[in-house]
């Protein structure tokens, strides 16, 4: 009599054999290629209407001033409601503003004032679709999964980012800006269809639906601040969106102009960083997961050591590597945090924990990047090495807890 086969361990399983989690991967990417159509059509549109780089500053930030105040809400809504609801709300909301735009440029033309309606309507569904699609995740694949979840999601973002905006830009250039919208719309349809083929995650419990929207958010706030691992590494996440946000995004801009007098410099180091990220997601869905909080510890160490002599290096090839170095770091850190974060906070606080790691991962990158702007003129080299000592002192602090410690 033949042997009964000997089942695999969830933990050795891969993650794109579970058919529900393939699904919305396949559903999510087309979405990912259509949004760089988006991405790339809405500052050329805006640049074409006005020719004002304020304009198209302003636009940016009517998306970024609702997807980070909104945010906190966006995760008790989630806790109260089904988030596979909320993102086919969402989902369908942006297919109809897209193609509402593409409707417009077809028939008539746009106004600016509508394109900052389209931004605004962006920002919004973002802070509610972020938070609900952290907290679906966990219910489509086993907790150990979660890791390698979240770095095939993270690096199929990272790969259509380094390689659709490129076609998206001659497909506007020959067809022009409508039809890039409606293929942003089409693109939606599939992540709505996988999203209604997919059952929705146990409820939680029924109590919570009762509570008022805010003492929800307080009550997020409170399960952060009492559990000391997840409060330190909170605040991990904070500084290091804080110090790598604003001076890399302003200071690699000055240093490409100033020191090497050519955009091609400023490519190579935006090349160096993404290729950097995408090394850093696959690594963290492939490495072994024991002693997880002193690799954190360890990983967030090296990207406020390299973020120390980035404004003091003159060869472009160093710089370029500390950048590669550095980012795989920071990619890597946040695949890994965010699967921890999944898999330990208990189902009911799911969305509001995830909205306060958003929140503190994006709601300063506003300030850093205003900051940045004023520092680089006192001095460029100080403004790197505070932003490296910001994150190693934070790093120092958490390692001193030892819930922080012990991770694993």
């Amino acid at each position: 009599m033949a042997a009964a086969p000997i089942p695999v361990p969830a933990a050795r399983k891969r993650v794109l054999s579970n058919p529900k989690f393939r699904l919305l991967w396949m559903g999510s990417t087309v979405s990912i290629l259509g949004d760089q159509f988006y991405l790339v059509a809405l500052p050329w549109l805006v640049l074409g209407l006005t020719g004002s780089s304020i304009a198209l500053g302003a636009i940016s930030m009517t998306a970024a001033i609702p997807r980070a105040g909104l945010m906190l809400i966006g995760g008790a809504v989630t806790d109260r409601m089904s988030p596979r609801r909320i993102m086919m709300l969402t989902a369908a909301a942006r297919t109809v503003l897209v193609a509402a735009v593409a409707a417009l440029l077809w028939m008539r033309g746009m106004r600016l004032w509508e394109l900052y309606v389209l931004a605004l309507g962006f920002g919004i569904a973002d802070a509610f679709a972020t938070p609900a699609a952290q907290t679906f995740m966990p219910s489509l694949v086993e907790r150990e999964q979660l890791p390698a979840a979240q770095s095939v999601f993270q690096s199929t973002n990272q790969i259509a980012t380094l390689v659709a905006p490129g076609p998206a830009g001659l497909f506007i250039k020959a067809f022009g800006n409508a039809w890039a919208f409606f293929l942003d719309a089409v693109s939606f349809l599939f992540i709505l269809g996988a999203l209604w083929r997919l059952p929705d995650p146990p409820a939680a419990a029924a109590g919570a639906a009762r509570k008022n929207v805010w003492r929800s958010i307080l009550e997020g706030l409170r399960y952060v601040r009492a559990d000391g691992a997840l409060r330190s590494l909170m605040l991990v996440v904070a500084v290091l969106n804080f110090s790598i946000a604003g001076p890399c995004s302003v200071g690699l801009a000055w240093i490409a102009k100033q020191r090497f007098g050519t955009p091609s410099a400023f490519g190579v180091l935006m090349s160096c960083l993404a290729a950097g990220s995408l090394v850093g997601m696959l690594l963290a869905g492939v490495v072994k997961q024991g002693r997880r909080g002193r690799t954190l510890l360890l990983v967030a160490t090296v990207i406020g050591v390299c973020l120390l002599p980035l404004g003091m290096l003159h060869r472009l090839w160093a710089l370029a590597a500390l950048l590669a170095a550095m980012s795989l770091a920071a990619a890597f850190l946040n695949v890994q945090l965010i699967a921890w974060f999944q898999q330990r906070v208990e189902r009911a606080m799911m969305g509001r924990v995830i909205s306060v790691l958003m929140f503190s991962a994006i709601g300063l990158m506003p300030i850093s990047l205003a900051i940045a702007g004023f520092a680089i003129r006192v001095s460029l080299a100080g403004m790197f090495l505070v932003a490296g000592a910001m994150v190693l002192v934070v790093t120092v602090l958490a390692a001193g807890h030892r819930p922080v410690r012990e991770i694993d």
